[in-house]
């Protein structure tokens, strides 16, 4: 049957009904863990999470890159679908940095007047902080140079500039997972605590999911998904990674720079 438009009317499918009820099991796994120290309900509905993101993900990319369904304009729409998804992390990110503001030039009575508080000993913004973003600018480059790469047909350097990210990326959540596990306060510390804590451990969340992004990318890459002129889905990828690397130099410069 010939369509007389050039959009796609998607197939139907269980994957957001289901990725929906998935997700509010996870909410309610991580009250459960919280509050009764029961981590099941967490763990299977981090499962559930995990096989419906790897089903919905292969539909979408049979459509893409086997049934030719996503056309020039079809594409177009999906770009703008993903430039809105960052502008709304924007502002998400922005939250958390207004609150960071408002509590640090402005210093309440309780905490002494004083930031940061007098009872945090905060992270030396020369160490691993430093290290960090170094590592985050150096993916930046990676990630570029794949898509360039990519664009020139280069598989090869494509391939293994796509793999550097993914291991800096990793490389990044490590040594942020030794940071804290070595901090000298918690969340529980003052609204220093928790403005560190929300916006870093956020940050290094949405590390984890680019890099997932990333490593399904290099997946796709590797058995030819992707094309010089047909490759949005690494284009969306990489366009999450420069905004996860320029979240943290925001981050960097105001909360373990300016804020210590």
């Amino acid at each position: 049957m010939k369509n007389n438009h050039s959009f796609h009317l998607v197939d139907v499918s269980p994957w957001p009904l289901l990725g929906a009820f998935s997700s509010f099991s996870l909410l309610m796994g991580m009250t459960k863990w919280f509050h009764l120290y029961d981590n099941s309900l967490l763990l299977m509905s981090i499962c559930s999470t995990l096989m419906i993101m790897y089903q919905w993900w292969r539909d979408v990319t049979r459509e893409s890159s086997f049934l030719g369904l996503h056309s020039s304009f079809v594409s177009k729409g999906l770009r703008w679908g993903m430039i809105l998804f960052i502008t709304s992390e924007v502002f998400f990110f922005l939250s958390f940095f207004w609150s960071f503001f408002h509590s640090s030039l402005s210093p309440s009575i309780e905490l002494g007047m004083n930031w940061p508080p007098s009872n945090i000993e905060t992270f030396n913004p020369t160490q691993i902080p430093l290290l960090n973003t170094l590592i985050l600018v150096s993916s930046g480059i990676t990630i570029t140079w794949s898509h360039h790469s990519l664009m020139e047909n280069n598989y090869k350097q494509a391939t293994i500039s796509l793999a550097l990210t993914i291991i800096l990326g990793i490389y990044f959540s490590m040594l942020q997972a030794y940071e804290y596990f070595n901090s000298s306060f918690t969340m529980a510390d003052s609204v220093y605590g928790s403005t560190f804590f929300m916006a870093t451990g956020f940050h290094g969340m949405h590390v984890l999911i680019g890099t997932i992004f990333l490593a399904t990318c290099l997946f796709r890459l590797m058995n030819i998904h992707f094309s010089k002129i047909n490759h949005f889905g690494f284009e969306a990828a990489a366009w999450y990674w420069h905004f996860v690397d320029v979240v943290w130099l925001f981050l960097y410069l105001s909360i373990y720079w300016w804020g210590s």
